[in-house]
């Protein structure tokens, strides 16, 4: 059966201490942004910090920023909500095309779907086209978790409900949403991690926050110390909404110890609303990625900048592949020890060294990519410009993607399997590799196809960060959509959405075989 179990201690006493390191030193590597930000700070002075935070410009600046995360944040917990309920509890026809539709955005980068969007009208331009269409590109991210809880939870809580005298909307606030609760919020965190550190797509629309205005600074003038005070603003701002979801999620785990005898759940009868639901989701299918698609379908057909350099198509195309494959593989690893200290020995430190993690996702890429170059340049110079520095960035950035997939995974294992492995005289080694692992593979695997889906898509570290001659899809979309050549930039991103759709749908099978 399904137990709640309140962990208001710190769970399992003692902290092993190969794990510890090893989670120690990812800590460590995530914070590297965080101190070269703080370092910055301290090295400019009290007077100066004051001077460069303390400006008109910078309220904007923060004005703009916060609106766009809380603002996106909430659309896109709506959408994804709305249209998980739909999909997986209402008999909507068609369930298992609406299920690959709904994430298929993901497929699409933001910079393509806000190109798109500014090619075809000038209305795309300030903070409602930036929420509108920031939420239609990162809403899959609140909509897979929620349909994998909405899918498994047992029907008995809300027949229970009902039988009480609860009605609809009281059953739902009351039994499903406390449920939905954990998927809803690492979901919509992850949203908010990405608005504060978006910068092609807000570019395109013209559309000042904290991350741009970094971009500006160090183009402009390179000043380093105006843009790391404005990366220090970022932090607060992420540190906020780590603790903000720390206190709302609580601390309440949830595990099956076996299949238990769950019914599937009898999908509640849209009756009247049948068509409403239809014609909204299909508006929703339409604005996510008709107009992206279909911009770059009229890129392709009448810009007279179209050509199809296949030798650059195809080197870029492996070089995406090699790099998505590569730093999904390490961040995936990197999150678990992470993630398993998080879950199995839940504690201040544990606590401290999951939110580390998120820290870096917060800021632009160029700030992270410039603490990774300053810290190389004074201890290890042959790192500069290699492939290690560059998947260690991609670490840094994406590692969210992954610790919330295999923090997810761990936290559906009840510790006593490995209690029971133990007793039967099977070392820790052996319990990793023959119980924990199995029983969190496919938790693996979606952890490592998000950060996959960022990494092909990824643009400001790879510019700095990868060695010399490396060009990727999404530098190349750029480089050329930078220069208003649509036509030239279309087949870079027409690729980048065909490897990215397949990899979207896989998680959404994954999601629905879990």
């Amino acid at each position: 059966m399904t137990r709640a179990v309140a962990a208001g201690g710190r769970g399992r006493t003692g902290y092993p201490r190969l794990r510890l390191a090893a989670a120690l030193a990812v800590g460590a590597l995530t914070a590297i942004p965080l101190g070269y930000v703080v370092v910055g700070a301290f090295g400019a002075g009290a007077d100066q910090v004051v001077a460069l935070v303390w400006r008109p410009r910078v309220g904007e600046l923060l004005v703009n920023t916060v609106l766009l995360t809380v603002l996106g944040m909430a659309v896109s917990a709506v959408l994804g909500t709305g249209a998980a309920w739909l999909v997986e509890r209402c008999d909507l026809p068609g369930r298992g095309a609406w299920t690959a539709l709904m994430a298929a955005p993901l497929a699409v980068p933001a910079f393509v779907n806000s190109v798109g969007w500014f090619s075809l009208t000038p209305w795309a331009q300030g903070l409602g086209a930036a929420v509108l269409i920031t939420s239609l590109s990162y809403y899959p991210l609140v909509y897979l978790p929620v349909a994998a809880v909405l899918r498994g939870l047992d029907p008995a809580f809300e027949e229970l409900a009902r039988a009480l005298g609860n009605g609809p909307w009281r059953t739902f606030w009351r039994v499903v949403v406390p449920q939905l609760r954990p998927a809803l919020l690492g979901g919509a965190l992850l949203v908010g991690l990405h608005l504060l550190s978006e910068f092609g797509a807000l570019q395109s629309l013209q559309f000042a926050t904290f991350t741009t205005a970094i971009y500006d600074q160090f183009q402009s003038t390179f000043n380093g110390s105006g843009a790391t005070m404005l990366a220090g603003v970022l932090v607060l701002l992420c540190l906020v909404l780590l603790v903000g979801e720390l206190r709302l999620a609580g601390r309440v785990r949830t595990a099956r110890v076996g299949a238990g005898a769950a019914r599937r759940p009898v999908p509640h009868r849209l009756g009247a609303a049948r068509v409403p639901a239809l014609v909204a989701m299909a508006v929703l299918v339409v604005i996510a990625l008709g107009v992206p698609l279909g911009s770059v379908a009229t890129w392709l057909v009448t810009s007279t900048s179209t050509a199809f350099p296949l030798a650059a198509l195809v080197a870029t195309t492996a070089t995406s592949l090699g790099l998505g494959a590569a730093a999904a593989a390490v961040t995936v690893a990197l999150a678990l020890p992470v993630a398993w200290l998080a879950v199995r020995h839940r504690g201040r430190l544990s606590r401290l060294l999951e939110r580390c993690t998120y820290v870096g996702s917060s800021l632009p890429g160029i700030v992270v990519a410039l603490a990774l170059i300053t810290l190389a340049i004074g201890v290890v110079p042959v790192l500069y410009q290699g492939l290690v520095m560059l998947l260690g960035a991609y670490a840094v950035l994406f590692m969210p993607r992954a610790m919330v997939s295999v923090r997810a995974a761990l936290g559906q294992v009840p510790p006593e399997l490995d209690d029971l492995a133990r007793s039967l005289g099977v070392g820790p080694r052996g319990v990793l590799l023959r119980v924990t692992l199995p029983l969190i593979l496919r938790g693996l695997g979606a952890g490592a196809a998000l950060v996959f889906l960022a990494v092909v898509t990824e643009l400001t570290s790879t510019l700095l960060l990868a060695p010399i001659g490396t060009r990727t899809l999404a530098t190349q979309f750029w480089s050329a959509s930078s220069e208003i050549r649509y036509g030239a930039a279309a087949p870079y991103a027409l690729l980048m959405i065909v490897i990215s759709a397949p990899v979207a749908w896989l998680l959404t099978r994954e999601s629905r075989r879990a």
